[in-house]
């Protein structure tokens, strides 16, 4: 399979998907740093990332060093992985736009149970309710899980070429 006019090796795709994979999800923390917090469902999202990252290492590492059928079997399940979280950004991406409803459990959660009355009060009041249906920041219109969609889908596809080179 070639992109443009080169040709997509397995370490070129696992070495794409771990660079693009890791960029995206420091891109979150660092969104995160900023005080852009996470919903729910914005942190499950990352799943895929924390999954991903090490096994596009490691598929890397075979692709470069090791038995190359297992690099191809690396690259299946790093599809399979982003395919699965370009779905679930798109899944997201439509409750934040309203094309669907979202989970009724993304209201936040209040640290463990209070003493008292005044305890309770003060865990409300320092408590910030994330909803995974409101939208922290577009960027070129779409939310950070519109993006993650975007690139999830982008990263599934390289992951198929280098699968599908000789």
């Amino acid at each position: 399979m070639r992109l443009g006019s080169r040709k997509i090796t397995p370490r070129d795709a696992a070495l794409a998907v771990l660079v693009i994979a890791f960029a995206t999800i420091a891109g979150a923390w660092i969104f995160e740093a900023f005080g852009y917090l996470p919903c729910e469902l914005c942190l499950k999202q990352r799943w895929a990332y924390y999954v991903g990252v090490p096994l596009a290492a490691i598929t890397l590492a075979l692709a470069w060093r090791g038995p190359l059928p297992l690099a191809r079997i690396g690259l299946g399940l790093l599809a399979l992985v982003f395919l699965g979280s370009a779905i679930f950004g798109t899944y997201h991406a439509g409750v934040e736009w309203g094309f669907w409803p979202g989970p009724t459990d993304c209201t936040g959660s209040i640290g463990g149970a209070a003493k008292d009355m005044s305890d309770f009060m003060s865990q409300l009041q320092t408590t910030r309710v994330v909803r995974c249906d409101a939208v922290a920041i577009r960027i070129f219109g779409l939310s950070l899980a519109g993006w993650n969609a975007v690139i999830s889908a982008f990263m599934t596809a390289v992951a198929v070429m280098g699968l599908r080179s000789r």
